[in-house]
């Protein structure tokens, strides 16, 4: 896999390419030979790949093979995308490729939607120990139909190496530009190809709100917005290369359940609970990886503070630890890779197209949304004054879940209520972290107790690791009544 950073530009028939050595210190210019690439590119009937971003295709000409790209967004006039390349023949996609599309194809087939044919002369740029820190290629694209050429284009594509100097994008963009090249354009080379029908919006889109949405309008953007966080977040799951993927396919799974919770009585109640409960069984599987992500990067955090042979004497401790994070990322690929999760994704999908509502739920969102969402306030305030004095553990742990959920239903609620709610939702959010902090803590030490048994050598380090903990732990308890007394603030409860 590599992270792709590519300008694209068009170019007319009568561009040349400028001269490009020495376009920054210590780099040179060097040509390429000319190559013939021929790539089949592949998609639903209804391109669903395509407007989700995401392009599969095969290539003879070069190294050949099967190559996914996946969005990672756009810096400046850069287009950035995860690129990963598989071997395999034409027509047989590879199974490591497949998967990386579950969450938009699901049963759907892939059938042949585009043909093209590049011919492309390059100039890779190197730095002074030779290595290529950009590649600078003219294309002459074909887009094939049956024998025929249906359409020619041409442009010009800076794509970025490995470590390039500050600004060389910018500077070679700039000198393209002045010789004759075309405004940059993020459009690939496919969706060209596709046609209007390619830009149209993904399957799952939050749909912009009128002034007086209803109660299932409002209902339908939050589902959308949770599911729409679930399904560009699979591919980075199976990836398994940035613990933040794993992170956000989590909260939307639990953000969704919260806002199904939340918004119970304008749906249908059997659909509700069974949805919920599948939701349920996935968020299981990814809070096991999450949790192992937390607690690996905190226990480094810690280990990094104490004396040298106390960090070494720690390794079993942290093998194991890696090994239990294994183990769960292994059952979640298996989840991912079932029929029961590409059951759930259909689901959600139609879910967040047209959620069954009742009659309820026609009314306008601004009569029954702020009282739905004063539920999981009321039932938090409860729980908070029914606390002793020096609130057991799981007493915190319960009030961390559901400032969470109130949380949540806040911010349902903020595209109708505006700033009032979003503010509220902030103050929860940072009770919230307090007390995510304090279970973090008490979550470790029972870790380190457990996990040092039968460990010989290992007991001074865990013992200040422990000690790190319970002080991270004590800190936490200080804190939170500061932070409760914020999110109950009346004024910014006003609109409930």
């Amino acid at each position: 896999m590599s992270i792709e950073t590519e300008v694209k530009m068009g170019a007319w028939a009568g561009f040349e390419m400028p001269v490009l050595d020495g376009v920054a210190d210590d780099v040179s210019a060097v040509a390429r030979e000319p190559r013939t690439l021929m790539a089949v590119y592949y998609d639903t009937v209804d391109l669903r790949l395509a407007r989700w971003g995401v392009t599969v295709r095969h290539r003879t000409g070069d190294s050949g093979g099967w190559t996914v790209k996946l969005p990672e967004g756009e810096e400046g006039p850069a287009l950035v995308r995860r690129e990963l390349n598989f071997e395999g023949p034409p027509g047989r996609m590879p199974a490591g490729a497949a998967s990386l599309i579950t969450a938009y194809a699901r049963d759907t087939p892939l059938v042949p939607v585009a043909r093209i044919r590049t011919v492309r002369t390059g100039i890779d740029l190197l730095d002074h120990e030779g290595a290529v820190v950009a590649e600078v290629v003219d294309d002459e694209v074909s887009v094939l139909h049956g024998g025929r050429v249906a359409t020619r284009f041409r442009e010009v594509e800076v794509e970025l190496g490995d470590r390039p100097p500050a600004g060389l994008l910018d500077d070679v963009v700039s000198l393209l530009r002045d010789a004759g090249a075309g405004e940059p354009d993020t459009m690939p080379k496919v969706i060209r190809a596709l046609g209007p029908r390619a830009l149209e919006p993904p399957e799952v889109v939050p749909a912009a709100l009128g002034k007086s949405p209803s109660g299932a309008e409002l209902v339908r953007h939050a589902i959308a917005a949770a599911v729409e966080r679930i399904m560009r977040h699979d591919p980075g799951v199976r990836i398994g290369d940035d613990p933040e993927d794993v992170h956000q396919a989590r909260v939307g799974t639990r953000r969704l359940r919260s806002d199904l919770r939340t918004f119970a009585p304008l749906l249908d109640e059997e659909w509700l609970a069974s949805l919920r409960e599948e939701l349920r069984w996935l968020g299981g599987a990814l809070g096991a990886v999450r949790d192992g992500d937390v607690l690996i990067e905190r226990l480094r955090r810690q280990a990094a503070q104490l004396p040298e042979p106390d960090t070494a004497a720690l390794a079993p401790l942290f093998r194991r630890l890696a090994k239990e994070r294994d183990e769960g990322r292994a059952a979640l690929l298996d989840v991912m890779g079932s029929a029961r999760y590409v059951s759930l994704l259909d689901r959600l999908v139609a879910a967040a197209a047209d959620p069954p509502c009742g009659k309820a739920a026609q009314a306008p969102a601004a009569d029954v949304v702020p009282g739905l969402a004063a539920g999981p306030w009321r039932k938090l305030a409860k729980a908070v004054k029914a606390l002793p004095a020096d609130p057991p553990d799981a007493d915190l742990h319960q009030i961390r879940i559901l400032a969470k959920r109130a949380r949540y239903a806040t911010e349902a609620a903020a595209p109708l209520v505006g700033k009032k709610a979003s503010a509220f939702a902030v103050a929860l959010a940072g009770l919230q972290t307090v007390l995510g902090d304090h279970y973090d803590a008490v979550v470790a030490e029972a870790w380190l107790r457990s996990a040092t048994d039968g460990l010989d050598g290992v007991s001074l380090a865990a013992g200040e690791l422990i000690a790190m903990e319970r002080a991270e732990a004590a800190e936490a308890r200080r804190r939170w009544p500061q932070t409760w007394a914020r999110a109950s603030d009346k004024k910014l409860r006003s609109w409930l």
